[in-house]
């Protein structure tokens, strides 16, 4: 499958050239070849363009024979809230956004996201409510995460 996937990428990525904003975050493959391409752009990524990137990558597939019997579906979407923060464009993309954040060591850290550079996140904590609140600044090292969720707080 990795062959397959690495095809896969070379193609979208090639589709995704003319349009520098939107980026590839991943594509999996399941064994009834169904294929999910996951794409994000620094400012969202809309469903018509979705649908293009869709319809070119399809056609592409077909023509290249990557599946001799036809037999694949395709699935490209956005990824969803419930997705995990998988490149450093998506964590710049939600600055100011609540992120929760499972550090390799096990350890969880919530708070807002304020920056991001090439080796790290910058994340400010609150703990306690009212006058009792105590703020944190925590500095973490993307090699130190393990996972990163945005938060949806109202």
């Amino acid at each position: 499958m990795e062959a397959v996937i690495q095809k896969v990428e070379k193609e979208i990525l090639e589709i995704l050239a003319e349009n520098p904003d939107h980026f590839l975050v991943e594509i999996k493959i399941k064994p009834t070849n169904n294929i999910r391409v996951f794409i994000d752009g620094d400012k969202g990524v809309g469903i018509g363009d979705l649908v293009k990137y869709n319809r070119n990558l399809h056609k592409v597939l077909e023509e290249a024979g990557f599946f001799p019997e036809g037999d694949f579906s395709l699935e490209v979407s956005s990824p969803g809230l419930g997705e995990p923060l998988k490149m450093r464009r998506q964590y710049q993309k939600n600055i100011d956004r609540f992120v929760e954040i499972i550090k390799e060591d096990g350890s969880k850290i919530e708070g807002k996201l304020l920056q991001v550079n090439d080796s790290e996140i910058i994340v400010e904590e609150t703990k306690g409510k009212g006058k009792k609140a105590e703020t944190i600044t925590h500095t973490v090292s993307f090699q130190d995460i393990k996972s990163t969720q945005i938060q949806i707080k109202f």
